[in-house]
């Protein structure tokens, strides 16, 4: 595999700090170009960041002393990428915008951004889930003029507690599913010293977060119909998002009814069995594993549980049949890597498996 040159846009923020240390000795992509707004070019990447640098490992040797490039001037960056992670934290619509300049730049954008979930023409993946979405991506080329652009998008980071582990289980009918996400603090891009308000404390609503987990997994689990993503029709989904004091890591209370209610043993073999296109490509930041359940009453826990194959793995436990619905259990994921960056680095090996990236 060829090594493609990679720009993070918004690289100074939590999730734009995670794609840069994700990118240090990673085999294919290698990082050329950090941007960000205008207050922080032309500063090192140290500097920028300066005390914000929030993760639990160092900030990567190579990053420290690159320029800081302003996000929004594309003139310097077109010709040094091959394509680039979108992290900003913008208004949706400047954020489309950008996205879409990028695009029209002839610069692929792998977005960890929200505006363009719900575009028809432009996938959002869960690799392991509905690679096929990216068939879509030569209808939106032709939208927008272009031969190499392109924007594809991660799905919101909570989906990945609850999604991955309904998926293997839509062949007996979803028919209802009642889910409540309890979620890290690092989702909102803040740390303990940086939220006050969450000691002691749960906050009771996150916004937009309810509506982008009842709508996002139909689009996700949809068809390609006239180059165009049709969201399926079921299951009815109804979701709560609570904040909860945890430094990282999404954690699902799940509540689902079947056209055809399975056994217990049906539902643990599902899981057992199940892998996507990542683990049959092996993929770099693929786990070997997607879908892990634990025995244990009191798994999964975020502390213990988040960083199960370097946190790219999901983690279930708790399954039990259900008095209102047929079986309830708890989901986990890292929202940080798997839910966020790493996820999208993993989406953008599938595209760089698929030559999506390729010039000419």
């Amino acid at each position: 595999m060829k090594k493609y040159r990679v720009g993070i846009v918004g690289a100074t923020g939590m999730v734009g700090q995670r794609f840069v240390s994700l990118l240090e000795h990673h085999p294919w992509f290698e990082p050329a170009l950090l941007a960000a707004s205008a207050r922080s070019a032309g500063k090192t990447y140290a500097e920028a960041v300066g005390p914000r640098w929030s993760l639990p490992l160092p900030m990567p040797s190579y990053a420290g002393g690159m320029s800081v490039y302003d996000a929004r001037n594309l003139d310097e960056i077109a010709d040094s990428v091959d394509f680039v992670f979108c992290a900003v934290n913008l208004p949706k619509e400047e954020t489309r915008a950008l996205e879409e300049a990028y695009a029209k730049r002839e610069i692929p954008v792998v977005s960890n951004n929200s505006a363009h979930r719900m575009d028809p023409d432009v996938p959002m993946v869960i690799p392991e889930i509905n690679p096929e979405h990216l068939g879509v991506i030569e209808r939106q080329r032709s939208r927008l003029g272009t031969k190499r652009g392109f924007i594809a998008v991660k799905s919101n980071c909570s989906l990945q507690s609850y999604v991955p582990l309904l998926h293997p289980l839509r062949g007996f009918g979803i028919e209802r599913v009642a889910v409540c996400t309890y979620q890290a603090i690092s989702g909102a891009g803040k740390t303990f010293s940086r939220m006050p308000e969450i000691d002691d404390n749960v906050i009771p609503y996150i916004g937009g977060e309810e509506e982008k987990s009842e709508r996002e997994p139909l689009k996700i689990w949809g068809h390609i119909e006239n180059g165009h993503i049709m969201s399926a029709v079921s299951p009815l989904i109804s979701a709560q998002c609570v904040r909860v004091p945890v430094s990282d890591g999404h954690t699902a209370a799940v509540f689902v009814a079947f056209d055809r209610k399975p056994t217990r043993e049906q539902i643990l073999s599902a899981w057992e069995g199940f892998e996507g296109e990542p683990q049959r490509l092996h993929l770099p930041s693929a786990p070997a594993k997607f879908l892990h359940y634990l025995g244990e009453e009191d798994r999964p826990q975020p502390k213990l549980d988040r960083l199960c194959e370097r946190g790219m793995a999901i983690t279930a436990g708790r399954l039990r049949e259900d008095p209102v619905f047929d079986w309830k259990f708890i989901g986990c994921s890292h929202n940080t890597l798997r839910g966020a960056a790493g996820g999208a680095v993993l989406l953008a090996e599938l595209l760089a498996a698929k030559g999506y990236f390729d010039r000419g």
